[in-house]
């Protein structure tokens, strides 16, 4: 099968904005959706990590995947985060859940019960034979502690229904690894935006970009830079953003993020706790780099 075009490039990890109440600002969504769409981006990811997804209610991510695809204003793809460390929750969520105008679920690394590779497995195959539209592994073994490793990730890669991963691991190894050993048409995408160049040059198809939330434009031409063979451009652009990447994770994500929004006037930097907004420091740093870079 050909590669699935639709997730190669930019996919946006989409921020949920909160109002001063801590309930969701749909007006600040409308705002966002308009940015990242004009700046370029390939698709949407809805309710992943940048989204704050353990603090939103099954309901309240329901209504936001509703919203964003009623207010897509070029009726990109959609990915929708489905995922969790209760495989039978996870299933019972996919049953539950209206998937028109999805095109893809994002689906995590089971988290907290360390399960063995086997296990992982296990839970992605039941996943995948449930969900009716095509899965993207997740691994991201900071925040789950358990990496999915390159023979558990070539492995789930052979299930028709698994159509590819993001990989927030950090290592370039094993990235490299997994790119030697799937097949041509598995989609490989980065989840760390710093390593974009770096794992597009080893054969990766693009990002799922934290970054593209404020900076779509500029973060997209970066993307397709690599992706055609502009390494120079592309290089460029990524050590514009090298400072900038590491400040927006001082205080965890989303936090850095949408205070970059903030500073943009697209929504407020309200976060839900246990997270909380950005320090005046981290913001006075955050607007001095947007300025030096050139991105204000």
């Amino acid at each position: 099968m050909p590669l699935d075009e639709r997730f190669k490039g930019v996919g946006v990890a989409l921020i949920t904005p909160f109002d001063e109440q801590n309930e969701i600002d749909y007006p600040g969504l409308k705002k966002l959706l308009d940015l990242v769409t004009e700046g370029g981006v390939d698709y949407l990811v809805v309710q992943g990590t940048t989204g704050e997804s353990p603090t939103v209610t099954s309901n309240e991510k329901k209504e936001i995947l509703a919203y964003t695809i009623k207010n897509n204003p070029k009726s990109l793809p959609i990915v929708y985060g489905v995922g969790g460390n209760n495989t039978k929750l996870v299933l019972d969520t996919i049953k539950e859940t209206d998937f028109t105008g999805v095109d893809a679920i994002l689906s995590v690394c089971p988290y907290y019960n360390k399960p063995t590779q086997a296990g992982i497995i296990a839970h992605f195959q039941a996943i995948a034979d449930a969900s009716p539209v095509p899965v993207l592994l997740y691994n991201v073994p900071g925040r789950t502690v358990t990496n999915m490793n390159a023979n558990t990730i070539v492995t789930l890669s052979a299930h028709p229904n698994i159509i590819g991963i993001k990989e927030a691991g950090g290592s370039i190894e094993q990235c490299m690894e997994v790119a030697s050993r799937v097949a041509d048409d598995f989609i490989l995408l980065s989840g760390d935006d710093n390593l974009v160049t770096t794992m597009v040059s080893v054969g990766w198809h693009g990002v799922i970009s934290v970054i593209a939330n404020a900076f779509p434009r500029e973060f997209t031409d970066l993307t397709w830079h690599a992706l055609e063979g502009r390494f120079a451009e592309a290089a460029k652009l990524q050590f514009a953003f090298l400072e900038f990447d590491t400040l927006l994770y001082v205080e965890s994500n989303p936090v850095g993020i949408k205070k970059c929004l903030e500073i943009k006037q697209i929504c407020s930097s309200d976060v839900r706790l246990p997270l909380l907004k950005a320090s005046d420091e981290l913001g006075r740093k955050l607007k001095n780099a947007m300025v030096r870079e050139g991105f204000i």
